[in-house]
This record gives structure tokens, C-alpha cells and sequence, in this order.
């Protein structure tokens, strides 16, 4: 714990909860914490990846950017649970549905996640290795999503390494049922298996890759707040 600050999170040990909240977009970010959080205060913008703490009725609970992508997930989630004494820490993002009863504005629960990535080579396993959630924060978003009416999928999703692939073979992931594409939650899950702790996706759905239907930037950064809400419910 003596490696704080990292080079890449201002914050000094103690300053984040033992649960956080992450989301790619840092101005998600901001919006969960004015939306969600009381007296939240900054503790990073380091490369501008805001990161606040604050309490959720009457518990502490962080919430931080990761950015886009294996790699940048990869570093932020790694010195929270190595270096921060983070136990758990959810990710709330857009995924693209690959699925033909995912559509827009409905969740994706990342039970696991398949990926093309070349992450999973670090631990030099002897085959190959299969990134899963959590199972009570699982189940928790589950009730949750019950509870409030949300209509959800339960299943995998896709960690994509590439946005604009030359050859993202769709095909082939829809007939294994994989829910959805997105581009980070396999690496935190393997984060959180090496480490020791907790980990779970929720993603919105916010484009169809099959029929080309997508919403803005825009509508992305502020209207995705019923993962924020089941997110939240875990804390």
C-alpha cells in the first residue's frame, strides 16, 4: 500500500472506498457523482480520469473513469485493488447488441466474458482461462433489475481489442450466444480473480451492431442511469 499515489491516480491510501464504481467516460463519471453520491469529493483527475468519493445512504462508495479498452481498464482497476484496498468494483458502460432480444437502453449483465484479446497470456495458464463475475453481485443486479422492472440479459459478452476491426467475425459470437460487444470487462475480471476480489459488468445497450440503430455521445454520457441504479443497489 506504500505505492500511493500511482502514476496514474492521485489519490493517497484511504482517500477511495473499498467499493468502486467505474464507468469508460470521466463526465459519466461526474454525473454519478452529483447524481448518486452525497459530498462527494475529488480525489483524481490525473490525465482528466476523475475519480470522486462520497457516501450512497450512508455508505461510502467511489466512483472513477477507466477510459477505453483492455489496456486502459487494465491499469486503473489493477492499482485500485493492488494498491487502494479496493474489494469490489463495478462497471457501468455501453456495449453494442449482438443479440436479438438486447435492444436499446436494455442492460447486458456480463456473467462472463469472451475476448480476443492477448490479456489473459500474463498468467501463462496452461489453457484457457474463463473471466467470470462475481456471483452475489450477480445476483444482486439480477434482483435489482426484478425489482425495478428493468428488462436485462444474464450471459457473455465480447471484450473487443479493436473498435474499427478490418474482421470483428459477429458471426461467430452470435452463434456461441454471446450477448453483446463492448471492450473492457474481461480484463477486469481477471484483475479481480488474480487479485482476490470482486468484480461485475452492466452495460446498457446502446447501439445494434446488426441493424446499424445507435445513439449519440451525447445521449450515451447522460441518459444511461438504470445501470447506475442497479450498480448502486450493490453498493
Amino acid at each position: 500500500m506504500a505505492k500511493t499515489p500511482t502514476p496514474h491516480i492521485g489519490a493517497q491510501y484511504g482517500d477511495i472506498a473499498e467499493t468502486v464504481i467505474m464507468a469508460g467516460d470521466p463526465l459519466r463519471v461526474k454525473l454519478m457523482a452529483e447524481t448518486f453520491l452525497e459530498e462527494p469529493k475529488l480525489f483524481n483527475q490525473v490525465r482528466g480520469m476523475l475519480g470522486y468519493t462520497g457516501t450512497y445512504k450512508g455508505k461510502r462508495v467511489s466512483v472513477m473513469g477507466h477510459g477505453m479498452g483492455i489496456p486502459s481498464i487494465s491499469i486503473y482497476t489493477y492499482e485500485l485493488y493492488n494498491f487502494y484496498g479496493v474489494k469490489q468494483i463495478i462497471r457501468v458502460g455501453s456495449a453494442g447488441s449482438i443479440h436479438p432480444d438486447l435492444n436499446i437502453g436494455d442492460l447486458a449483465i456480463a456473467m462472463g466474458a469472451c475476448t480476443d484479446s492477448n490479456y489473459a497470456a500474463q498468467y501463462e495458464m496452461p489453457g484457457t482461462f474463463a473471466p467470470i463475475a462475481d456471483f452475489d453481485l450477480l445476483r444482486g443486479a439480477v434482483d435489482e433489475c426484478e425489482r425495478r422492472g428493468f428488462h436485462y440479459r444474464v450471459g457473455n459478452v465480447m471484450s473487443a481489442d479493436v473498435f474499427y476491426s478490418e474482421n470483428a467475425h459477429n458471426d461467430k459470437w452470435i452463434n456461441m450466444g454471446v450477448l453483446a460487444v463492448e471492450m473492457e470487462i474481461a480484463a477486469l475480471y481477471m484483475n479481480a480473480a488474480r487479485s482476490g476480489n470482486r468484480a461485475l459488468g452492466i452495460c446498457t445497450i446502446s447501439d445494434n451492431i446488426i441493424t446499424g440503430e445507435a445513439l449519440s455521445a451525447e445521449e450515451r454520457q447522460n441518459t444511461f442511469t438504470n445501470m447506475m441504479k442497479v450498480a448502486f443497489s450493490l453498493v
